[in-house]
């Protein structure tokens, strides 16, 4: 006779907890998933290649409306695959204005200029913030965590923000370097070629430091209450 299981009928001897299977804890996001995975660096080079494209080909009017096109396009894939709407719609919004900003001054390589110049901002907020001993990123995190812990009293923690800030300010820095230099040299290809190879993978690395010295502070502070 086959042997039956009776486990799941057995009744807990006293004074022990009866068995149950927990559902494992939600893994934390890797570095690549908080931006959106693969197709996040999809999103964001997608319209750079067309618009350089169309604009070898196209007269700059037509290239601007191919530009638009594909962002709508894109939009409408990512709330059909169930994505939050603000996220699809910012970049929408984000395309918009940079052909809007191309359609103004009639230079295709005005398409880069707005992010030419945010990234000269997040230089400045993130390398100040370092000088002056108050890392963002440790601001950052102490701002999710209730903004209660004394971050800065602790040396460990400090130099983990200041690394991760400096990483931050190092991408950004280098960032505005190259791409101004290549605007003010009007190289359009190249400026779009810099933008995918110093976006996304920079800022991957990036996260990976800032996220270590979140760890840090969680295992130092958060946990020690």
């Amino acid at each position: 006779m086959p042997l039956v299981d009776n486990s799941r009928d057995r009744v807990p001897e006293p004074g022990t907890a009866p068995a149950t299977t927990q559902p494992s804890a939600t893994a934390k996001p890797t570095a690549l998933e908080s931006m959106g995975g693969p197709m996040g660096f999809v999103y964001s080079t997608v319209p750079v290649v067309i618009f350089v494209a169309a604009n070898a080909f196209l007269p700059l009017p037509l290239t601007v409306s191919v530009a638009l096109a594909t962002g709508l396009a894109l939009t409408v894939f990512r709330l059909t695959r169930g994505e939050r709407f603000s996220s699809a719609v910012g970049s929408l919004v984000g395309i918009a204005i940079t052909a809007g900003v191309v359609a103004w001054t009639g230079s295709a390589k005005d398409f880069f200029v707005i992010g030419i110049w945010a990234a000269f901002a997040g230089f400045l907020v993130t390398f100040c913030s370092a000088v002056a001993r108050r890392p963002l990123t440790g601001i950052m995190w102490n701002l999710l965590h209730g903004g209660k812990h004394a971050w800065r009293d602790d040396r460990t923690v400090l130099r983990a923000h200041d690394v991760a800030t400096l990483a931050a300010a190092t991408v950004f820095g280098a960032r505005f370097v190259v791409m101004q230099w290549l605007y003010l040299k009007d190289s359009t290809g190249w400026l779009a070629a810099a933008k995918i190879i110093m976006g996304a993978p920079l800022t991957a690395l990036a996260a990976v430091v800032v996220i270590w010295a979140f760890r840090q502070s969680t295992k130092r502070l958060a946990k020690a209450g």
